[in-house]
């Protein structure tokens, strides 16, 4: 491991612009250190932000959540208003890792997770993502966990978080502060990017800008689901997963709020599920119309394959639990 400097944080605009000069932010750690003893990751200097005052779960005016960026995935996820409200977002934190990397993890920190494709983590092999310009040795690889939306010639890796899949899905917003001073707040669906030719440029965060809060709005109505697909029942990353808010009124799909994961190099907004549904008969039939509209443009590259059929299963699967269809499958 590179050697580095260290420093406890005591006031977030100080932090971001000792970030902004060079250095990392370092909160649970359980990505970033990984990614330091791999020498993927070189920071000179590490800016630790555990002791800001961020690590509050509080009611906002509007009837929603202000989440404090260090609040554990643990507490999050435990949270009575979360699971008896926002459902979906413990249901996705339960779902990852394990209950001592969840002690660790921290919301903020959650967001800015790398992904891990196995050549992103072998700097023998190619990675557009590590190395610009050296080319993606998954393309022609062993690649049956790697993207089958959104993705490009330059990369087909995934986004492995299952928090931001249901973020995603609730609407949620990043209140952000920059070294200036300055504060920012963006849509959680906006903050990652696609890859397109520049796939080492991951999120539309500026050099040093902070994730101080997530605020979930109100509850949306309807009936909340997330469901993940993996190889092994726990600490295992999503080959597919999907998170629903499904409204349902006499029999028909009155609103839906979709967002995938485990398909994409960043949480997937489904908003070809979304228009497929608006208005339509609540039956199987209808969701699996909506899943097979999502696909239409994934693409596989070999091993991968297998996730288009599946990804169609799953969705059309979730949506008739979330409709209150009697017998769904899982």
């Amino acid at each position: 491991m590179k050697p580095f400097t260290y420093e406890r944080a005591t006031d977030a605009t100080a932090a971001a612009a000792r970030v902004a000069e060079g250095g990392s932010f370092i909160a649970g750690g359980t990505n970033l250190v990984d990614l330091m003893k791999h020498g993927i990751e070189r920071p000179e200097h590490l800016v630790d932000v555990t002791r800001l005052p961020l690590a509050e779960i509080e009611d906002t005016e509007a009837g929603g959540l202000k989440i404090g960026a260090q609040v554990t995935n643990t507490a999050l996820a435990a949270d009575a208003r979360v699971r008896e409200r926002w459902s979906v977002l413990s249901q996705a934190l339960l779902a990852g890792a394990t209950q001592q990397l969840r002690n660790k993890a921290s919301t903020g920190g959650n967001f800015l997770q790398r992904t891990r494709c196995y050549y992103f983590y072998d700097p023998a092999r190619a990675c557009n993502k590590r190395e610009p310009g050296r080319g993606c040795a998954a393309l022609e690889g062993y690649n049956r966990i790697h993207a089958i939306l959104g993705a490009s010639e330059h990369c087909i890796a995934t986004h492995p978080s299952d928090m931001a899949v249901a973020m995603v899905a609730l609407g949620a917003r990043l209140h952000l502060r920059a070294p200036s001073g300055s504060q920012r707040t963006i849509e959680a669906e906006a903050l990652h990017r696609l890859p397109g030719d520049t796939p080492h440029v991951e999120h539309q965060l500026s050099p040093g800008e902070l994730i101080e809060h997530v605020e979930l709005p109100a509850p949306p109505p309807g009936r909340q689901v997330y469901r993940k697909v993996r190889d092994r029942a726990s600490y295992a990353f999503a080959l597919v997963s999907v998170a629903a808010v499904v409204e349902v009124d006499e029999g028909r799909v009155k609103s839906a709020r979709v967002a995938l994961g485990g398909v994409a190099a960043k949480p997937w907004r489904a908003q070809q599920v979304e228009q497929a549904l608006r208005d339509q008969p609540a039956t199987r039939e209808t969701f699996a119309a909506a899943a097979a509209a999502e696909l239409a443009a994934a693409e596989g590259r070999g091993h991968n394959d297998f996730k288009i059929p599946l990804a169609r299963r799953v969705i059309a699967s979730v949506l008739a639990e979330a409709a209150g269809l009697e017998g769904a499958d899982r």
